[in-house]
C-alpha cells in the first residue's frame, strides 16, 4: 500500500513583470515555507553570506579485468611508476628535475576538482529573512556565487534542510543556473560584514543591499502608503505642486532658498573665472620664451616628441592670450552685466522651500488637498534631523481654522504611527532587535496616547523654571523656541508629544493670520521626543487688508507676490494646513540617530549624491 503523503500547495505565483517567485512568499510564510516542499521555483537574489561543502572525492575507477588474466597497464601508470627512478638518474647526472616534471604534469592528466556545494544565504529585498540555496559546484564554481554581492536567478527545488544546523526551516536545492553576476571582491565595498552606517554613506548605490538599510527603507514606504491612505479615507484630493518657483523664502523668516540658473555653465563664465588673477602682460612675455624653445628644438631632430609638446604648449598659450584680451575688452566697456533675460527664465527661481502657498490655490477650488514630494533648503547646518532636501506632506483646508488644523495633524501622526504598527511588523521587529529596541513603544505612545497642547506663551513660562545653564540661548517671550527648548518639552517636561501653538508673529512668515491680540499668530508645532518638530501649520490670513500691511511689516514686495493677493481679492475663504517632514519620523520609527541613513540618497552641506 503506497504511503499517504499530504497535498502539494497550488504553485507559487510568480513576480507578474519577472517571471520569478518573491522570496517574501516563501520565507514569510506562518510555517516558513515548509508546506512547499516539493514545489519547483525560480528565485533570484543576492548574496548575503556563503559557505563551502566539500564532498567526499570520487573514488578512482579501475578498469575491468580477466579474472585470473594477466594484469594490463596503461602508459600513464607505467609513467607514474617510473618517475621516481627517473629522477635519481638525473640527479646524478647533475640535471635539473624542473623540466621534467613540467613534461610530465602537460603529459599526466591532472586528477579533477574536489566536487562540493555552495551554501548560499539570498536576499532579493522583499523580507529581511533570506532563503538558503544549495548549489552544486557541477552546476556554478564556488568562487563565482560564494562571494557576497553576487548576483543569482537559479530554479530548483524546495526541500526540508539537509544540513542538521537548525537554522532554516525549507532550502532550495539547484537544478538550473540561469543567471549569474559576479562581484570585485578587493573592490566591493560590502565585502566586509557589519559595516558601519556611517561608512556606507559614501557607498549609497550599494547600501540598500544590507539588511538594516533595506528594512529602514520598507518602514519608509509603509509610512508612504500610510500617507496616501490616510488622504484618500479623509477626501483630500492630491496636487503636484511646482518644485522650480519664483516664491522665495516662504517657507519662514530667515530660510534660504536655492537660486536657480543657468548662466554659471555658459563657457565665456567659466573661461572669465578660470583666467582670473592671470596678467596678460606675463602670458605675452612667455610666448617669446615658448617662440625661442621651439626654434632650437627645430634645429636639430633628435627630439620630435619635445617639439611637438613645445608647439602644442604654445597654441594653448596664444588662446589663453585671446581669452584675456577678451576680458579685458569687457571690462573696458563696463564689464558684463548679468540680466535675468538672459537666463533660462526671465525672472529670479528658486528651488521650492515650502508647497503651502501653491496648494492654498487649489484649496480655494478643490476644498482639501496634499502634496508629496521633496523641498529644498540651502542652509549651512550639518544637523543630524535636517538635509538640504528633505521629503515633506502638506495639507491646505478651505473653510478651515486652527483647531481644524491641529485636530487634522493630531489624526494624521496617530494613523501613520499605527500603519507601521500594522503593516512593517518584521522589519520592526529587526530594528528592534538590531538598532533600537524602544522602536515599537515609541510608535504606540504616539497611536495609542495623548497629546499635550500647550500655548507659546505657557511654554516659555515651563522654560524660564529650567535649571540655569541649561540653555546655551537665553529664553524670553518673542524669541523663536529652537531645538534644544523644544526637546527639553517634549523628552523631559511632559515625556510625549508636545503642540504648541499661538506663536509671536514676528517667529511666522507673513501669510499666516495675525490673532486679535495683536501679538501672536495662528500657527503651531508638533514636537517630538528623540527627533523634535514634525509638523509646523498655521492658519492663513485670508482679510487682504490685514495680509498688505503684513507684507509691508515685513518688506515684502508686493509684486512678487500678486498671484497670491488675488486669491485675498476673489472669493477669500479661510484656509488651514501644515507641513509634515517625512525623514525625522523614519528616524523615530527606526531608532537611527542620523537623518543621512533614513533617507535614499542624502543631500546635505557639503555633500551631494552621486
Amino acid at each position: 500500500m503506497a504511503s499517504e503523503q499530504a497535498p502539494l500547495e497550488s504553485p507559487l505565483p510568480l513576480s507578474k513583470y519577472s517571471k520569478r517567485v518573491i522570496l517574501k512568499s516563501i520565507v514569510s510564510r506562518p510555517d516558513g515555507g515548509l508546506g512547499l516542499v516539493g514545489q519547483r521555483v525560480v528565485v533570484g537574489g543576492w548574496v548575503k553570506s556563503s559557505r563551502e561543502f566539500r564532498k567526499e572525492p570520487l573514488p578512482m575507477v579501475q578498469p575491468a579485468h580477466n579474472i585470473g588474466g594477466p594484469k594490463d597497464f596503461t602508459c600513464v601508470e607505467v609513467l607514474q611508476s617510473k618517475l621516481p627512478f627517473f629522477r635519481s638518474i638525473i640527479k646524478v647526472f647533475g640535471g635539473e628535475t624542473r623540466n621534467l616534471r613540467d613534461k610530465l604534469d602537460a603529459i599526466i592528466p591532472k586528477p579533477p576538482p574536489q566536487p562540493s556545494i555552495s551554501i548560499l544565504q539570498v536576499s532579493d529585498g522583499s523580507c529581511v529573512s533570506s532563503l538558503r540555496i544549495l548549489v552544486d559546484s557541477s552546476l556554478a564554481h564556488p568562487s563565482h556565487v560564494m562571494p557576497t554581492g553576487s548576483c543569482i536567478l537559479v530554479e530548483g527545488i524546495l526541500q526540508k534542510p539537509s544540513l542538521q544546523d537548525n537554522k532554516e526551516v525549507i532550502e532550495l536545492k539547484t537544478e538550473k543556473v540561469l543567471h549569474i553576476g559576479t562581484v570585485d571582491q578587493d573592490k566591493y565595498p560590502l565585502s566586509k560584514k557589519r559595516l558601519p552606517l556611517e561608512s556606507l554613506r559614501d557607498s549609497t548605490h550599494f547600501r540598500p543591499r544590507t539588511t538594516t538599510v533595506a528594512s529602514v527603507m520598507r518602514i519608509r514606504d509603509g509610512l508612504t502608503q500610510g500617507i496616501y491612505t490616510f488622504f484618500q479615507e479623509n477626501e483630500f484630493v492630491y496636487v503636484q505642486v511646482p518644485i522650480i518657483t519664483s516664491t522665495n523664502n516662504c517657507e519662514g523668516i530667515g530660510n534660504k532658498n536655492f537660486q536657480v540658473t543657468t548662466l554659471l555653465l555658459d563657457d565665456q563664465e567659466k573661461d572669465e573665472y578660470k583666467t582670473e588673477g592671470v596678467k596678460l602682460e606675463t602670458i605675452k612675455a612667455s610666448i617669446k620664451e615658448k617662440n625661442k624653445k621651439i626654434e632650437e628644438l627645430g634645429r636639430t631632430e633628435s627630439n620630435k616628441e619635445a617639439l611637438a609638446v613645445a608647439i602644442h604648449d604654445l597654441k594653448k598659450t596664444n588662446e589663453l592670450v585671446s581669452q584675456l584680451e577678451a576680458n579685458e575688452q569687457r571690462r573696458k566697456h563696463g564689464g558684463k552685466i548679468v540680466q535675468n533675460s538672459e537666463d533660462f527664465f526671465s525672472c529670479k527661481t528658486y528651488l521650492t522651500g515650502s508647497g503651502r502657498m501653491h496648494l492654498e490655490s487649489y484649496a480655494s477650488a478643490l476644498g482639501n488637498v496634499y502634496s508629496f514630494g521633496p523641498r529644498f533648503r540651502a542652509e549651512r547646518s550639518d544637523s543630524r534631523k535636517l538635509l538640504a532636501e528633505m521629503w515633506s506632506v502638506e495639507i491646505e483646508m478651505a473653510f478651515s481654522e486652527i483647531e481644524d488644523s491641529m485636530e487634522c495633524a493630531i489624526d494624521f501622526l496617530k494613523f501613520i504611527c499605527k500603519w507601521i504598527l500594522e503593516n512593517c511588523t518584521e522589519d520592526l521587529k529587526f530594528v528592534s532587535k538590531r538598532v533600537d529596541k524602544l522602536v515599537v513603544d515609541r510608535l504606540q505612545s504616539i497611536a495609542l496616547g495623548p497629546i499635550e497642547k500647550i500655548s507659546y506663551t505657557e511654554a516659555v513660562e515651563v522654560l524660564k523654571q529650567a535649571p540655569d545653564g541649561k540653555f546655551e540661548t537665553k529664553v524670553e517671550w518673542g524669541v523663536t523656541l529652537n531645538e534644544e527648548h523644544e526637546s527639553y518639552l517634549a523628552e523631559e517636561i511632559y515625556k510625549k508629544p508636545v503642540i504648541i501653538y499661538n506663536h509671536p508673529k514676528e517667529t511666522k512668515p507673513f501669510y499666516v493670520r495675525s490673532n486679535d491680540d495683536g501679538k501672536t499668530a495662528a500657527a503651531f508645532d508638533v514636537i517630538v521626543p528623540k527627533v523634535g518638530a514634525l509638523i509646523r501649520g498655521s492658519q492663513n490670513e485670508e482679510r487682504f487688508n490685514m495680509l498688505s500691511t503684513r507684507m509691508k511689516e515685513l518688506g515684502v514686495k508686493k509684486e512678487e507676490y500678486e498671484w497670491y493677493l488675488d486669491l485675498k481679492r476673489h472669493g477669500a475663504v479661510k484656509c488651514s494646513g501644515f507641513s509634515f517632514l517625512i525623514d525625522p519620523l523614519v528616524l523615530y520609527s527606526t531608532g537611527l540617530n542620523d537623518v543621512r541613513d533614513a533617507v535614499p540618497f542624502p543631500i546635505s552641506f557639503g555633500k551631494a549624491v552621486n
